[in-house]
């Protein structure tokens, strides 16, 4: 299940890891999404490339009926304290308003300690990173790529990735949103993926 919006929310704060999610964000904006930062505040943050983002709303502004999806990337600070904890929390709101929810690295590990991975099938960097949060979901643990988790009957989907996986993240969230069919999304992997040509073609095909 999907948000009605056609807005979809990227989290920023400071360390936030920007490459993370460059491929997701590029390719939903250019296939007619609104990608809206939402950061602790309206203050300006810096990523880890040193890229200087001013929010375009605060977290407290942010509802999830507005939104198709929200995006968590990881930070330095989501293993150094609780500073992040709130858009954890969100997330929370998100997946029990039947709106999905897309994590990468760090951020997976704040999902686990707020509970959610503990009964949805999932991924991250590595097993014993997130088993480090002490979290209840090891069982529901796959090493792959990217994982989607469909949600319960009226809960938004979840989809997780480890740091490395940027494009396989994107994937993972195209398919969920359905901004592509299996035959043009597979080529889209192809070509970003494995950088085949041949994909090229595909894509651009009616």
């Amino acid at each position: 299940m999907t948000g009605s919006s056609r807005t979809v929310h990227l989290a920023v704060y400071d360390t936030f890891a920007d490459w993370e999610t460059g491929h997701t964000t590029a390719h939903l904006a250019r296939n007619g999404y609104t990608v809206r930062t939402v950061g602790l505040s309206r203050e300006p943050v810096t990523t880890m490339g040193g890229l200087r983002v001013q929010p375009d709303l605060a977290l407290d502004e942010l509802r999830a009926q507005d939104s198709a999806l929200l995006i968590l990337t990881g930070a330095d600070a989501w293993d150094t304290g609780d500073a992040l904890a709130p858009f954890a929390r969100a997330a929370r709101g998100f997946l029990d308003a039947g709106v999905p929810v897309a994590a990468i690295c760090g951020a997976t590990a704040g999902l686990a300690r707020e509970g959610l991975l503990d009964g949805r099938t999932h991924t991250s960097a590595v097993s014993f990173y997130l088993a480090a949060t002490r979290y209840a979901g090891g069982s529901r643990y796959v090493e792959a790529d990217a994982v989607t988790d469909a949600g319960a009957a009226g809960g938004g989907g979840l989809v997780t990735a480890g740091p490395t996986e940027p494009v396989a993240f994107a994937r993972e969230v195209f398919a969920l949103l359905g901004v592509y069919g299996p035959e043009k999304l597979d080529a889209w992997y192809r070509l970003f993926h494995d950088s085949d040509a041949s994909a090229y073609e595909v894509l651009q095909g009616e």
